[in-house]
This record gives structure tokens, sequence and C-alpha cells, in this order.
């Protein structure tokens, strides 16, 4: 398979530094954060340049996340523009940490992932700093 035609993916445990409520619960603001990251490598591959975010259209918390969980993060570009990408996202827990205080190192890995949060967005690279010809991905 060439590495041009992977859909982006990063894989990620979510740190206690990342638990910003009550029971280890995570902020979603962390979420968007890698979705922002899968955006940037999206542009790379497309465009040739990390392009700049310039709007979330939907925004969907479907299931809690908590530090100790690990988290997959995907997108794909959905519609493209002349400076404009749209981009879907999705996260998905494939490891659940316990989050019982008698087993503190426990987890789980899940057999079926559970879809965390969904997004839309889009994304803009200037003319000027667009470096590969118009393809899609």
């Amino acid at each position: 398979m060439e590495i041009k035609n992977r859909r982006p993916m990063i894989r990620v445990r979510m740190a206690s530094g990342d638990a910003h409520y009550g029971g280890n619960l995570v902020d979603g603001a962390k979420i968007l954060s890698l979705f922002g990251d899968v955006a940037t490598e999206l542009l790379i591959r497309r465009d040739g340049d990390e392009g700049l975010f310039l709007r979330y259209d939907e925004v969907e918390f479907l299931a809690p996340v908590f530090a100790g969980d690990y988290i997959e993060a995907d997108g794909w570009i959905t519609k493209s523009g002349k400076t404009s990408r749209t981009m879907a996202f999705e996260a998905r827990k494939v490891i659940a940490a316990s989050n019982d205080p008698r087993n503190p190192t426990g987890a789980e890995a899940l057999e079926k992932p559970v879809v965390t949060t969904r997004a839309k967005g889009v994304c803009v690279t200037p003319l000027e700093n667009q470096r590969r010809p118009s393809k899609p991905l």
C-alpha cells in the first residue's frame, strides 16, 4: 500500500494530565486537538502544506473518555474546493482503563472499539501555499 493513499490515524493514551473533571474524565478539547493533528496530516498529504483550520461545523461527544483510555483518531477529506477542504473525523476508544482504585493499572483491550467523538470541519490551504497538483486523497 502506498503511503500517500493511507488514511491518517493517531493512537494515543490519555494521560492523567488530560483529565480535568471528576472521575478522571478527559476534556473533549483533547480529542479536538487530535483531530487538528489528523487534519494537518491530511493537508500536508493533499497540498504539501499544513494549512489552517477554519472551523468545526459539527462535533458530537458520544461516549466518555477517561485517563488511561487509548484513543484512535482518524479523518478523511469529504470535499475539496479551490482552497477549502471539508473533512470528517472519528475517535474511537480501543483500550479502556479500569479506573478502579483497587486496581489502578488495570485496563481492557476492547473487542469492538467504542466511537467517542465525531466531527466535521473545514480547513483552508491558501493557493500560494499549495505545492501539489490538485488530486483527491
